[in-house]
């Protein structure tokens, strides 16, 4: 399980309350950032995101690594076939409410979406057939070890997620990190009430801060590469 962010000096890495496409905006869209973004789901099975990271990103977006680089898409699909995997990373997208737009690009293309019973049941009527809805809580509140439980019986074992920062924030306090690849661009965002907000949104550890460890720093220009490891609890 490992994660990939952008954030700017001060920080932030979700603008205007999570509705902006951030992670270009703070980044400035760096050709190296995307092209980390690519790799990485280069070697994913699947990219686990929120509805808000789909909501915020776009109707055209999508989660392959050709998508965020075209320069290096002949390079990704020869790793993909070098790691036996076949295709594009699967999409999986976290929606306990189900406000998803059926006309999105990624949808039209095929995806799995996780969400409630209750929310399951409209979805199945309004998405295109080729995308996968599945429920996996009878509540109102989604369990990320359920979700991840879900992904590994589906033989899914190297996940990426992209965020937001909400769900980012259950997967760090439910122990399930592994690694956290960290963009750190030059620039400020600033902050206002809750405007914007950093990596873990709506989680507070208190006393008891996630230490990782540092195993990697890569610089291009002025952007800086953060490679974090976390050792799960036994």
């Amino acid at each position: 399980m490992y994660a990939n962010f952008v954030s700017s000096i001060d920080g932030i890495v979700a603008l205007e309350g999570g509705t902006a496409p951030s992670g270009g905006i703070i980044s400035g869209r760096n050709e190296a950032d995307r092209f980390v973004m690519g790799m990485l789901r280069a070697f994913a099975d699947v990219v686990l995101v929120g509805a808000g990271t789909v909501r915020a990103e776009g109707g055209r977006a999508l989660w392959t690594p050709e998508y965020i680089f075209p320069a290096a898409a002949d390079g990704f699909r020869a790793l993909r076939h070098t790691l036996k995997r076949d295709g594009e990373p699967r999409l999986v997208i976290v929606s306990a409410r189900g406000e998803l737009d059926p006309s999105h690009r990624a949808l039209q293309a095929g995806a799995l979406v996780l969400t409630t019973e209750t929310s399951a049941v409209r979805l199945r009527r309004v998405l295109p057939g080729v995308t996968d809805v599945r429920a996996v809580s009878g509540t109102d509140r989604l369990d990320v070890h359920q979700i991840l439980d879900l992904l590994e019986a589906d033989g899914h074992h190297r996940i990426l997620t992209e965020g937001g920062p909400r769900l980012f924030g259950q997967i760090v306090a439910n122990d399930d990190i592994d690694e956290l690849f960290l963009t750190v661009s030059p620039v400020l965002a600033g902050q206002k009430g809750d405007r914007s907000f950093g990596l873990v949104h709506g989680v507070d550890f208190g006393r008891a801060p996630k230490h990782g460890r540092l195993i990697g720093v890569r610089r291009h220009g002025s952007h800086l590469f953060l490679r974090y490891r976390w050792e799960r609890p036994t």
